[in-house]
């Protein structure tokens, strides 16, 4: 286990470029780089292998600066999208691959590739080739790969993105467990935010070459720092204000007609963000403990399945339209018969607002 540390990192390629980026990871911990297309997530982590040399600033492994080092030199795994799997070798021969390079004996060769094999359950898979493998299959061979050199780092970029949904939860799971038991430090980049919450212990997310907040999921997904960070997250309910306390000390969030209690320090013009999740639709009589309650008229509904997203307009909102986005289950939409048009009121806590 390692841990890493990136010091006013800043990398030039062509018209891209990563700028003064300040980034630690704890040794043993599952680290996530969440971002959109073309945010640099790929490029940093291939600085942190030793593919890009940077224009300045360092990398360090356990406090030691490697930045000069070649990327043979520093002990890291590294998974790409596309597994990068030999065509021509079988699957226990790419497993292999890394290790044989080194010079391990024949013994110790086949020793650690049945190891590994067993631990991620291809060892049935040995004696084929990639191209007869299943994109699953191909992963697990590519995590093998990287694993059985013990690497200090493990770095994987966007490993699920090529998955059906079924085969996606269960690498996923795979991965969980294999970090559980073997505690490798572990860069994971992706640009799915659920993944991100299932497996990363902490995030740092990533706009235009920059880190723009780093924290845990829980501070990441309910408390962004950002309006791009809210909008990333499926925050939904993003809309910006001026926070007044009153005469009885109430502290309220004005949005043009609209006055929602909050809980914050700030004052001023803020932004607001509310989770979709957090926001409880009211059907018949009203009975809520919320301190936020409003009636509305839905506007949208967007069904998705399991779930469905269901925008209700506020009758507060005299001035401007203020949309309010809530997320429920198909079958509450089912049992409440909401339908565009109906008359509805929601809820949500003081709490359950994010002021910024």
């Amino acid at each position: 286990m390692s841990s890493v540390q990136l010091h006013h990192l800043q990398i030039d390629l062509g018209e891209f470029h990563l700028r003064r980026v300040d980034l630690e990871v704890r040794a043993g911990e599952y680290f996530i780089i969440l971002g959109p297309t073309g945010a640099g997530k790929t490029v940093l982590l291939e600085t942190i292998a030793g593919l890009h040399r940077p224009r300045a600033g360092r990398v360090l492994l356990d406090g030691q600066d490697v930045t000069r080092r070649p990327p043979e030199r520093r002990r890291v795994g590294f998974v790409y999208q596309d597994y990068a799997l030999f065509p021509h070798l079988t699957v226990a021969e790419n497993i292999a691959f890394g290790l044989k390079l080194r010079g391990a004996a024949p013994d110790e060769l086949r020793a650690r590739v049945d190891k590994i094999g067993a631990q991620l359950g291809i060892t049935h898979l040995f004696h084929r080739r990639p191209g007869t493998l299943s994109g699953g299959e191909q992963q697990r061979a590519a995590l093998a790969r990287a694993l059985i050199v013990e690497p200090r780092l493990l770095l994987m970029d966007e490993p699920l993105s090529a998955l059906d949904p079924e085969t996606r939860e269960s690498i996923q799971r795979e991965i969980h467990r294999l970090h559980r038991q073997l505690r490798t430090t572990t860069i994971h980049v992706t640009h799915d935010f659920e993944e991100a919450v299932a497996l990363g212990e902490r995030i740092a997310v990533m706009h235009e070459g920059r880190i723009v907040q780093t924290g845990t999921p829980e501070e990441i997904f309910r408390k962004p720092a950002s309006e791009f960070v809210a909008r990333f997250v499926g925050m939904r309910n993003l809309f910006r204000g001026t926070v007044h306390r009153d005469p009885h000390g109430d502290t309220q969030l004005h949005v043009g007609d609209v006055a929602i209690n909050v809980v914050t320090e700030l004052h001023g013009e803020v932004h607001g963000s509310i989770r979709p999740e957090d926001v409880v639709l009211l059907h018949g009589e009203i009975h809520s403990s919320a301190r936020n309650v409003f009636g509305g008229r839905i506007v949208d509904i967007s069904d998705r399945g399991p779930i469905a997203y269901v925008t209700v307009r506020l009758h507060a909102a005299a001035r401007a339209p203020l949309d309010i986005v809530s997320l429920i289950t198909h079958r509450s939409l089912v049992d409440m018969q909401l339908q565009e048009g109906k008359e509805i009121a929601l809820a949500f806590k003081a709490s359950a607002v994010h002021v910024f």
